[in-house]
């Protein structure tokens, strides 16, 4: 049912744009509202993606405050409406402000300073993130007309927004309950951190010493129920699985063998001795599945389909006019990235060039797999870019990581942008206003994202890769970057052969998930999570599934408060944890000031 008479669309993904009366879209308040809301809601991927390498959509927590606050005041001051193309501004400049760590944030930026010991100031990491991010923005721009007008791509995560702006707009009460749910989800998991860092430190408690020293301890930390809450029951059954499998498992093998030693008084978890070894297998697992199912799927995937005759509705849109050509923006953009490459990386301007076309090309790969299944294949773009410059330029760290960080990051932008493109091609949006309001969230994203960074992680030698920052997609670009540098000779072994291992079982489970019928598929393990578990604590595993456990069983129990509820509530969870973590951080540093 379309938000309006003249509006329809299906959530199969055909969906039609009929002309609409376009009310205020690009208001002073939606982009205050959705700038206010990616300034709350950046820290909390920042802190996830440090955390546990996973960050969350925020169009839809964005839709429902903004959807709430401005109901409320326009009923007490008799305001004018908030209208639907409002909405959609809003939640574009939130969420594009929020997927701002896909700009190497917590990836190849803290894998850049580990490898080489410099770090980038703040200024110049604002400009870098936001360059990459600005260039696939004009990626999106382009890719538009194309790719919304293939029936065969249906991005599912636009379409859930979708859903959801409908939602709230024809049923209100059924907002201000999950609005409800959000916030006091938010408060008891902000509570709890906040009896944690400053009342009394709950203790992590494990059942024997041994396996505390193998990190099998009892984390409380709400956020990670919300994670599992999201994830479902698959992913959270595969991460105990891998936990299993690496830390009760390996762990102690290693241990004995004497493949990793430990001091002779060691006490308490282990996680960075173990790490340095159990990484290996888990990011060859990953790295080839992904790579493996991206290049099945590509292979298998149907030729694009435009709609049938006479409903191009996007085109006439796409060519709807800036007031400078759109050409100019991505000319901008390149050179902006190029410039920087440069700059602070002393990368060659011809081999920062060449990241160029490749970022294009992969944004394009990402954005059809994105409308195809959903997910965005991040972390396989980095490492099939981070591959190729390590065949153009190998044994140099810079490129390996930095040119390989435009491509990801211009393709996380442009996916995240295309995804609002579906909505707002569904409601007669202006594109236009709404790549405008992409380019002020990622202005936003830039300066709040780097701000936390530096707060949470401000000696990031000696903070990463342990029990308390994991950082797993830092441990993957590093181990990535590592491997082409110094070739697999310069490793042990032992090391050589896990991750021969544990590329073949990625390759073997990444072909079959893409070549078995959903029927069968959905019984393998998911390989990103088999893998993150050799890489993140197994007290993480442990409470990721345990948050998935949970949800499944009350969705068997009450699914139709499971539907409504379960996401908001795990989106709260995750908020009100990190958002106070976050601030922790901060009043620990004003206090050293």
């Amino acid at each position: 049912m379309g938000l309006y008479p003249a509006a329809t669309a299906s959530t199969s993904g055909s969906t039609r744009a009929l002309p609409l009366r376009v009310e205020r879209e690009l208001s002073p308040r939606a982009v205050l509202t959705g700038a206010v809301l990616g300034i709350l809601l950046t820290p909390s991927n920042v802190y996830a993606g440090l955390k546990i390498g996973w960050s969350f959509n925020m169009s839809i927590i964005a839709l429902l405050v903004g959807f709430g606050i401005w109901q409320s005041l326009g009923r007490n001051r008799n305001m004018a409406p908030w209208t639907l193309h409002e909405s959609n501004i809003n939640q574009t400049v939130a969420s594009a402000a929020a997927s701002i760590i896909s700009g190497g944030l917590v990836a190849p930026i803290p894998a850049y300073t580990l490898l080489t010991g410099q770090q980038l100031d703040p200024l110049a990491m604002m400009a870098w993130v936001f360059s990459v991010s600005f260039l696939g923005i004009w990626i999106a721009w382009y890719l538009r007309p194309t790719l919304l007008n293939d029936h065969g791509l249906k991005f599912p995560e636009g379409m859930a927004t979708l859903e959801t702006l409908q939602h709230i707009y024809h049923h209100g009460r059924e907002a201000v309950s999950r609005i409800k749910v959000l916030f006091g989800a938010a408060l008891l998991s902000g509570l709890l951190k906040w009896v944690d860092d400053f009342v009394w430190a709950i203790p992590r408690w494990a059942p024997t010493a041994h396996l505390e020293r193998l990190t099998f301890t009892l984390d409380p930390s709400l956020l990670l129920i919300g994670f599992g809450g999201i994830i479902g029951i698959r992913v959270g059954l595969t991460l105990l699985l891998g936990a299993l499998l690496a830390w009760a498992g390996l762990g102690p093998w290693l241990i004995d063998s004497g493949l990793v030693t430990l001091a002779p008084d060691a006490s308490g978890p282990q996680f960075a001795r173990l790490v340095e070894w159990l990484l290996w297998p888990g990011v060859s697992l990953m790295v080839c599945a992904t790579l493996t199912s991206l290049g099945v799927r590509l292979f298998h995937s149907p030729p694009a389909r435009s709609t049938e005759p006479g409903a191009d509705a996007t085109m006439p849109q796409a060519r709807a006019p800036f007031a400078w050509p759109p050409a100019l923006g991505l000319v901008l953009s390149i050179a902006l990235v190029v410039t920087l490459q440069a700059m602070l990386f002393g990368i060659d301007v011809w081999m920062a060039l060449l990241s160029i076309p490749l970022a294009i090309c992969l944004a394009v790969v990402a954005a059809r797999v994105v409308g195809a299944t959903g997910i965005a294949p991040i972390g396989a773009i980095g490492k099939l870019s981070q591959l190729t410059f390590g065949l153009v330029a190998p044994g140099q760290v810079g490129i390996n990581l930095m040119s390989a960080n435009t491509a990801g990051g211009a393709a996380g932008q442009s996916t995240d942008l295309m995804n609002d493109f579906k909505v707002g091609l569904a409601i007669g949006a202006t594109p236009k206003k709404q790549v405008i309001a992409q380019c002020i969230g990622i202005a936003i994203g830039s300066v709040v994202g780097v701000l936390v960074y530096i707060t949470l992680i401000p000696d990031p030698q000696h903070m990463l890769l342990t029990e308390q920052w994991p950082a797993p997609a830092v441990a993957t670009w590093k181990a990535v970057a590592q491997t082409l540098t110094h070739g697999l000779q310069s490793l042990p072994p032992d090391v050589r052969w896990a991750i021969f291992v544990g590329g073949f079982v990625g390759v073997l489970l990444g072909a079959l998930d893409s070549l078995l019928p959903q029927r069968l598929a959905r019984w393998l393990p998911s390989t990103a999570a088999l893998g993150l578990a050799f890489v993140l604590p197994a007290s993480t595993s442990l409470m990721m599934g345990l948050g998935a456990v949970l949800t499944w069983a009350i969705s068997r129990r009450w699914p139709s408060v499971t539907e409504r509820f379960a996401i908001t509530a795990a989106a709260g969870l995750i908020a009100g944890e990190s958002i106070t973590g976050v601030g922790a951080s901060f009043w620990e540093m004003l206090k050293n000031l």
